[in-house]
């Protein structure tokens, strides 16, 4: 009876229910992605990731693809921390491959892709490729590796100097002020600055997962799917059109899964495409990336970038769905 009384929620309340679907799923992610960034901020030492790395460059710049797998970072971390130990002596081919590879290659990437493609199977059901969130997964953190040392390699030639902002290079050489050595905090004040640190990334980053997480609701339940389906089904307008939403909506690659996921009409390539291009470069990574390189370079490795996933994503959603599928992979 008090049901029949109230007004038809759709189509507001079927957008309302969308939007809490998702933003509940992607929310912890956030909250411990963040928690980890700002440990990693306070008590991470800058020389501890120059001893792991191989003394030759090519081995260290595939090896520094892995890296997020020790130190997990998301984009919204990430380049502030590549700059201190970029600073502190780390070689550019290596910044660049972490730069790129550590939002996407860690664990809690990892788990959160998992767990949004569980929950949202696309395309047909019975496709081996589409309902399987392990393949999905594989493909984004295969894609984002090759990607990612591609341009770590294109950067052992490059001298610091000719593509680094000179206040940055010059902290490298120790003339400028970032080579200032910082005073050694206390146990106590490293904990309050990395919980400062992960409360200030919560909230920037929560900002921006929720205006995603409206415009995917919007779009999944308001946006006639058919008028769409021109764009959805053709790779190559659907690739370039999510990799265009992808830096549009900066979103956090510890939720951007969940904005992917539910979009049914568009192919994997496509999606595989906003999830490998959008945690390497995005609206707020522009701003960002503007204050560790010259501007000339960070307009050349954006264009670079979204002509290299463009390419791959497609053919190589296509790969690694060929070199799983004898493995009959199921969503778990």
């Amino acid at each position: 009876m008090i049901l029949a009384a109230l007004p038809d929620p759709s189509p507001f309340g079927d957008i309302i229910v969308a939007f809490l679907s998702i933003l509940f799923e992607g929310a912890p992610y956030i909250l411990v992605g963040t928690i980890l960034s700002g440990f990693i901020d306070a008590f991470l030492p800058a020389q501890l990731l120059e001893r792991v790395l191989p003394k030759n460059k090519v081995l260290s710049t595939l090896v520094a693809g892995f890296l997020g797998l020790i130190f997990p970072v998301c984009e919204c971390a990430v380049v502030p921390v590549v700059r201190r130990l970029v600073q502190k002596g780390l070689p550019i081919s290596c910044a660049m491959t972490y730069l790129l590879s550590a939002p996407i290659i860690n664990p809690i990437v990892i788990m959160s892709t998992m767990t949004a493609f569980n929950n949202f199977k696309a395309g047909e059901p019975n496709a081996p490729f589409d309902s399987s969130n392990v393949t999905m997964t594989v493909a984004r953190i295969s894609l984002g590796y090759v990607v990612a040392v591609l341009f770590g390699l294109a950067m052992l030639r490059k001298k610091p100097a000719d593509i680094l902002r000179p206040e940055v290079a010059a902290g490298i050489e120790g003339t400028g002020p970032d080579a200032k050595p910082k005073p050694v905090l206390k146990f106590d004040a490293k904990l309050i600055h990395a919980m400062r640190t992960a409360m200030r990334d919560f909230l920037d980053t929560a900002m921006y997962f929720s205006i995603g997480v409206m415009i995917t609701a919007v779009f999944n339940t308001q946006v006639n799917q058919a008028a769409i389906q021109g764009v959805a089904g053709n790779d190559f307008l659907a690739v370039p059109s999510m990799m265009i939403l992808a830096y549009v909506l900066s979103l956090c690659s510890t939720s951007d899964a969940f904005i992917a996921a539910p979009m049914a009409t568009f192919s994997v390539g496509a999606k595989l495409a906003f999830l490998v291009f959008g945690p390497m470069l995005d609206v707020k990574l522009s701003f960002m990336y503007s204050a560790v390189f010259r501007r000339r370079f960070v307009f050349g490795i954006s264009a670079a970038l979204f002509i290299v996933v463009g390419v791959l994503s497609t053919p190589w959603a296509a790969l690694i769905k060929a070199a799983l599928a004898p493995l009959n992979l199921k969503p778990y």
